[in-house]
């Protein structure tokens, strides 16, 4: 039995504690996600919490049939998805229009302007993934940021790996195309 799996056993009985233990091990994963997911910190941290009162509602039912960590990837990425069919459509202030990538042949330089143009590319390419659809950016955050196997991504959004792989193979693309363009 996995550690996550007996804090779980002990917090569906009842063990705060253990729920504790759970909370503070997976809340920076959980954060990522829903960051990554909805983009904006203020709603990330609502999907967390929504998240935790939900695994803890739901505890007792936890069949144990898959790792903790994959249930809780589900929960989050449900809530997170939730909250973006129940939010209202608005226009980013934050990011000017037209705005252009770094030129990625300066990537090469050394030292700490070499580091701010690598730190620039990297919050470009995350913009650029919290601009595709949500059936692209969700399995792509997963995959690719989380590190999830094929099979937990599977099973967290409910489709089989072939279906994954064709979701991740178009959001991919539609990254890619997403980054020429800008």
């Amino acid at each position: 039995m996995s550690a996550d799996t007996d804090l779980a056993t002990r917090a569906a009985a009842g063990d705060e504690a253990a729920f504790g233990a759970l909370v503070r091990e997976h809340t920076p994963r959980m954060y990522r996600v829903a960051l990554r997911i909805t983009g904006s910190p203020a709603e990330a941290e609502d999907v967390v919490q929504e998240s935790w009162l939900a695994a803890w509602r739901a505890l007792g039912t936890f069949r144990h049939e898959s790792a903790v960590s994959t249930w809780l990837y589900r929960v989050v990425t449900n809530s997170a998805l939730a909250l973006l069919r129940r939010r209202k459509p608005t226009i980013s202030l934050d990011e000017p229009a037209g705005q252009s990538t770094v030129d990625t042949a300066r990537l090469a330089v050394p030292g700490p302007e070499g580091r701010v143009v690598r730190a620039e590319e990297v919050d470009a390419v995350l913009r650029a993934i919290g601009r595709l659809e949500v059936s692209q950016r969700v399995p792509l955050v997963l995959r690719e940021l989380e590190g999830l196997s094929y099979e937990e991504v599977a099973e967290v959004l409910d489709v089989n790996v072939g279906a994954l792989r064709s979701r991740l193979h178009r959001a991919r693309v539609a990254l890619l195309a997403e980054l020429r363009e800008r």
